[in-house]
């Protein structure tokens, strides 16, 4: 109780309540009062955005730009959109691929996972223990089709893509690609880009 005191000692109410009996759900995500944005629900835990830094914005800004040139017409590119996996589970990819037909207006804040088909993180250093283990499981189960993860690595720090497809049998996902320096893939559509350090310090 001591912690919920003001210093004139009256009560104060927390931000948001302690989480229930399970864990929170995929619609506390969207109704609970005072979230900060892009905050992540996983395994039932809120999980807040960490702050990012130049090169994870520029690789966003980079990804994004180039799916949206070369994306067929039957599917949007959206940037950090909340998808739903399931009731206790509902990130937000750095960049999602997403059907046409899911998108549905201007006020819509989520997608299913059912929609998406192709999930890309970008790591941050606070981030990298779930874009590599948790998120990936997560989106494999979900039926995800394409999972890329986009991170410098290296003392000479190159930027490498690693991308992945679902094995549908097993609900995980298979290494289809490792890119240093130039992402170039023909599924699940073309794609050639340059994500060199040089490419990204040239975007404004």
């Amino acid at each position: 109780m001591d912690d919920l005191l003001c210093s004139n000692g009256a009560e104060t109410t927390p931000p948001w309540p302690r989480p229930p009996d399970g864990g929170y759900t995929v619609e506390d995500l969207f109704t609970l009062p005072n979230l900060p944005p892009h905050t992540e629900l996983i395994d039932g835990s809120l999980v807040l955005a960490s702050r990012q830094n130049l090169f994870h914005s520029r690789v966003t800004d980079l990804l994004t730009a180039a799916l949206r040139r070369t994306a067929p017409p039957g599917l949007k590119v959206r940037r950090q959109m909340t998808v739903i996996l399931d009731r206790y589970n509902g990130t937000e990819p750095d960049v999602s691929v997403i059907r046409a037909a899911a998108c549905t207006d201007l006020e819509q804040d989520r997608y299913e996972a059912t929609d998406v088909t192709l999930a890309v993180e970008v790591v941050s250093p606070a981030s990298r223990a779930r874009d590599h283990d948790s998120k990936p499981r997560k989106y494999a189960a979900s039926g995800i089709p394409h999972y890329w993860l986009v991170e410098m690595t290296g003392a000479d720090n190159h930027v490498v893509a690693r991308t992945y497809e679902l094995d549908p049998a097993s609900r995980t996902y298979a290494p289809s690609g490792f890119h240093r320096d130039r992402l170039k893939l023909s599924v699940p559509f073309t794609i050639d880009l340059d994500i060199t350090l040089d490419a990204l310090k040239r975007r404004a």
